[in-house]
């Protein structure tokens, strides 16, 4: 639910990288919830790779939203290059005043407006980060389960008891003695006076 959310907020804000980001964590995470239900644990442990690539995923939006190591926020990296739009609550954010201001008097841009945004309550940078901080927190709590509903699976395999399989005490007893009949016949078949 909590991915779904952050995908309709990304579309909102055309961020087409964590959209198709968040599109591809929808996935897996059917996947694994389909691998539980269906006690498949190669799907379980695709979905425990997966929460890895995702929690760094993450850290680097974390990283882009505070402009660590070189990135800037403000850059266009998010939209692959193909527009100028940011985050959906860099304007929508909690207490955001959006004003907007024509810029009739250059020619061409009648259509376009300035927008400033005054008085958000919390920045947008932070909310982004508080988005990606509980994606990474949900997503450690899966790698944890999902480690966890593998080691359950794999140990209910190797405990499965065959019909007098690997018990010292089974509770079907199977007669080991070997029958004579079939070593009877065989010695009557073999014997010179069978020939007779």
């Amino acid at each position: 639910l909590a991915a779904l959310e952050r995908q309709v907020f990304d579309f909102l804000g055309y961020q087409w990288a964590p959209i198709l980001a968040n599109f591809l964590h929808i996935i897996i995470v059917i996947l694994g919830l389909f691998g539980t239900i269906q006690y498949r644990p190669r799907y379980i442990v695709v979905y425990a790779i997966w929460t890895a690539v995702w929690v760094t995923w993450n850290i680097f939006i974390i990283c882009f939203y505070l402009e660590v190591g070189g990135l800037s926020k403000d850059s266009e990296l998010l939209t692959f290059n193909i527009s100028r739009h940011q985050s959906w609550w860099s304007e929508n954010g909690p207490g955001c005043v959006r004003k907007e201001a024509s810029m009739s008097g250059i020619k061409g841009l009648d259509s376009h407006s300035y927008i400033s945004v005054i008085g958000c309550a919390l920045e947008y940078r932070y909310i982004e980060v508080m988005h990606s901080s509980f994606q990474i927190l949900i997503a450690l709590v899966g790698f944890v389960y999902a480690c966890y509903v593998v080691s359950v699976f794999t140990e209910e395999e190797d405990s499965f008891d065959f019909i007098g399989g690997f018990d010292p005490f089974p509770l079907y007893h199977v007669n080991e003695k070997p029958t004579n009949l079939l070593f009877k016949q065989t010695y009557l078949l073999i014997s010179p006076a069978g020939f007779s």
